[in-house]
């Protein structure tokens, strides 16, 4: 059960915040999708507020390091954290973790998702999900799937596919997204699941083939590709998303305040423009419906990663 009984303190706690810089903890490297989001939505938050919101990336130990440091710190809504969906999946792999992802932070908003899709070499004689399924059961084991890490969001949502169709598969782990896919272009492995933005470009030249996306409805960037739920694999669904953290212990009338301004930032034309340019959906919704959400999605990944025998340690 997540920590969200502090979200009804008086409203009078939160009448002078922000009254100095925010520090917004993104536990990853630099130009990937969770700091553009933070930046992006930083940005606008911080000049409705007249307040900075600094962007610190601190990355290491699979987010485990910033994460584990936001959970730490003081519980006053001047440390905050954005993650992706890996804040599920860490919990999955890793038995040991310094951090309780239920118990040390309350979830205040979802800030946005973003469009994954199974695509594949052009060489693979599959044109649909069910094609690719039926080529899978006719072949066992020989279909050979890249992702960008053991443990990571692309592997973690092909196991989902392969449990899901049942099919046998054989995974070959990269370093990254760009190797698995160059990987993939090559021929090198027969299919992938990653970011429908960064592959475009190549499905567009005829690199790659672009079979579905993962989430629960069509994308505005590719209309016309269909879900992997509604061409092949009824009840499939991968939602690459990104949300917003406070330490466990943070007054609900800050986190009211910090979810009301995220909201109205998510709402501005601006930025949901800039958005759609990148493949990015805007969240939005209040703090109880993404703690729902969170719980769901880490008892979701568990199994997979139970299913799939998938260990970070």
């Amino acid at each position: 059960m997540l920590l969200l009984a502090s979200l009804w303190v008086m409203p009078a706690v939160a009448q002078n915040y922000p009254s100095k810089p925010i520090r917004l903890i993104v536990p990853s490297a630099p130009g990937g999708g969770t700091d553009l989001i933070a930046r992006m939505v930083a940005q606008r938050v911080s000049e409705a507020w007249g307040q900075p919101i600094v962007v610190d990336n601190i990355g290491g130990g699979a987010t485990t390091i910033g994460t584990n440091l936001v959970a730490k710190a003081a519980p006053d809504g001047y440390t905050l954290l954005m993650t992706s969906a890996n804040f599920a999946f860490v919990p999955a792999i890793h038995s040991k973790l310094a951090y309780d992802p239920e118990k040390d932070f309350i979830p205040v908003i979802m800030t946005a998702t973003q469009t994954d899709c199974l695509a594949v070499h052009p060489g693979v004689p599959a044109r649909s999900v069910a094609e690719l399924v039926a080529l899978a059961k006719s072949k066992p084991e020989e279909i050979r799937y890249g992702s960008g890490g053991s443990g990571t969001a692309s592997h973690l949502a092909a196991e989902l596919f392969r449990s899901m169709a049942n099919i046998k598969l054989t995974h070959v782990p990269y370093k990254g997204t760009g190797p698995v896919t160059t990987a993939a272009i090559s021929g090198e492995v027969h299919m992938m699941i990653a970011n429908v933005a960064s592959l475009l470009p190549h499905v567009k030249a005829g690199r790659l083939r672009a079979l579905a996306v993962t989430g629960a409805h069509r994308a505005g960037i590719v209309p016309e590709l269909p879900t992997v739920a509604e061409s092949g694999l009824p009840g499939y669904e991968y939602d690459a998303w990104y949300g917003l953290w406070a330490p466990a212990g943070t007054p609900g009338a800050v986190v009211r305040k910090v979810n009301d301004e995220m909201n109205r930032a998510l709402a501005l034309p601006s930025l949901r423009e800039r958005f759609a340019e990148v493949g990015i959906e805007p969240g939005g919704g209040t703090p109880e419906k993404f703690s729902a959400y969170l719980a769901a999605e880490i008892k979701k990944w568990s199994r997979v990663a139970r299913s799939a025998g998938i260990k970070a340690d």
